[in-house]
């Protein structure tokens, strides 16, 4: 009599079994979420349907600034060789959005054919019409960086007389729903122009809600002195800050991405300690695109789940025969108090509402009358996907991490300096001396067997309370005085000889100068009376 509560029961307490993350997620988006999408026209409001190609396809980074900021050459400098329909100029050159992915020939494919490719994830894109697909192409060649990101160019945003010309489609929008299914946002300034135009400003208002995936570079900045680009950060700062309205001040990755000669080559060193931070940053994103995908669905739910409880309050409010023009009106100004009403009813946080302007506007072409009422099971089958399914998920997404060999992106600029002489940091702080063959340390030896000999060695060797009166000289903390002392005591007795405690000094010196210590202690680095033990 009661099989069917304790069937709900073991369905609630025991989630759906997945092979793997994707298809995971793509059996929970349509058995769960689809249906509540589409009883409450969320489509028509908000994003289109997910498809297959939206969870399997590969990670995408989408590059967005004005004319002339470098975003073509940037895509060139990272794969170091050219890709079909590249165009570069001081002018607005780009007047298309070009997806460059891996292919096994060089080739375009033009928009029209591209969103009825069920493989590509951008189907759904023909909602925006012929005025866009014309400018919109697909870039493929084979190349190794290719194959493990895909990279979004975009046309040059204008400022001035420019911008007044109508694109003949909605270009913030279309931003918008690649910035829903990119892993990583890339906003280029050039050092030179920082006025931020009308509809640049548009722009990234339209990608608000994504601030997570959003980085900045200062581009072009080696063609400046150290003091104007003090000056230029500052101002972009600030510039961003006004825009941006948030208490966290995005990551600002500063610059010369192409492979010309630096200019003013005062900051080289900054410079390359910036590319790498990026690089890490963009290698990073095979590894965690699952997680980003079940990240981005599940706000995706808790979206759909609000604007249900919306469109049902909606519903309610109308009158079943006369008077509904006067009502919808009276509802739609009265909308904030509507979100107020949901927003203490069901406990639902104020950022998880969709943007009131908006919602009013989209509102008014519609027809109240059509709208659904409340259905509970539906919000309880999405409930039920947070709760359990989505937990589930969680640890499969550790488990495969852990089973698959590291996924980083490779090829192109990442291979340029991950080796060899022009590796970031390679013959700096621990990395000293790397190539000679004396031993780095005995050049300041002299200085410190004299100090050596005056902490009463015994046997030739001084203890680790006398080596620590000296050692905390330094000033630096007992932490990091406790990681030099370990790769320093090579034959781990507690003490140190003359060569030892040169070697400790050394690490102080490195330490002090702004490098980081090394978490083993480097082959050349170890004294060469100890070498044989080390081996």
């Amino acid at each position: 009599m009661f099989s069917w509560l304790g069937k709900d029961d073991r369905r609630r307490k025991d989630p759906e079994v997945f092979q793997t993350v994707s298809e995971g997620l793509k059996k929970l988006y349509k058995s769960k979420l689809l249906p509540l999408e589409e009883y409450y026209r969320f489509h028509e409001f908000h994003s289109p349907a997910l498809e297959d190609a939206d969870f399997d396809n590969k990670p995408m980074v989408l590059l967005v600034g004005q004319y002339s900021t470098g975003k073509t050459t940037f895509i060139r400098y990272l794969l170091e060789q050219d890709f079909p329909g590249m165009r570069i100029g001081p002018e607005p050159t780009t007047d298309s959005f070009i997806a460059v992915m891996q292919g096994d020939v060089e080739g375009i494919i033009p928009g029209n054919a591209l969103v009825v490719d069920p493989k590509k994830p951008f189907r759904k894109l023909n909602a925006f019409g012929n005025a866009f697909l014309n400018r919109f192409v697909c870039a493929q060649l084979p190349n190794a960086v290719l194959e493990s990101i895909s990279v979004i160019d975009t046309p040059g945003i204008l400022s001035g007389e420019k911008q007044r010309i109508s694109r003949g489609y909605d270009f913030a929008a279309v931003l918008e729903w690649f910035a829903e299914r990119v892993d990583r946002i890339i906003l280029l300034f050039d050092a030179h122009k920082l006025d931020i135009s009308d509809e640049f400003s548009e722009v990234i208002k339209a990608l608000k809600n994504h601030e997570d995936k959003m980085r900045v570079v200062l581009n072009k900045a080696d063609q400046i002195e150290t003091q104007q680009l003090m000056r230029v950060y500052g101002a972009l700062m600030w510039s961003l800050g006004k825009i941006v309205n948030t208490p966290e001040v995005i990551r600002v990755y500063i610059g010369s991405f192409w492979s010309h000669p630096l200019l003013i080559p005062d900051n080289r060193k900054l410079f390359e300690a910036e590319e790498q931070d990026l690089f890490r940053d963009i290698q990073s994103l095979p590894r965690n695109a699952a997680l980003r995908k079940l990240n981005d669905l599940i706000k995706r739910a808790r979206l759909a789940k609000v604007h249900a409880y919306i469109i049902s309050s909606l519903k309610k409010e109308m009158p079943s025969v006369f008077g509904k023009d006067t009502k919808k009106k009276e509802l739609v100004n009265n909308l904030a108090e509507i979100y107020g009403r949901i927003e203490r009813e069901h406990q639902i946080s104020p950022g998880d509402f969709p943007n009131l302007k908006r919602m009013q506007d989209q509102l008014q072409a519609q027809d109240f009358s059509k709208f659904q009422p409340l259905k509970s099971k539906l919000l309880e089958v999405v409930d039920d996907m947070l709760a359990h399914d989505i937990a589930q998920l969680m640890v499969l997404v550790r488990q495969e991490e852990t089973q698959r060999p590291v996924q980083m992106v490779k090829g192109g600029a990442f291979e340029g300096t991950l080796q060899g002489p022009f590796g970031h940091g390679y013959g700096e702080g621990a990395g000293e001396g790397i190539d000679d063959a004396e031993w780095v340390v005995a050049r300041d030896k002299p200085m410190y067997d004299e100090i050596f000999y005056t902490l009463s060695p015994v046997d030739g060797k001084i203890t680790g309370a006398n080596a620590k009166k000296e050692m905390v000289r330094s000033k630096l903390p007992n932490s990091v005085l406790g990681k030099i002392w370990k790769l320093a005591d090579i034959d781990k007795d507690g003490m140190l000889d003359d060569e030892e405690f040169a070697l400790a000094n050394h690490l102080i010196k490195v330490k002090l100068e702004g490098h980081e210590l090394p978490s083993e202690l480097p082959a050349h680095l170890i004294p060469p009376s100890k070498r044989k033990v080390s081996e």
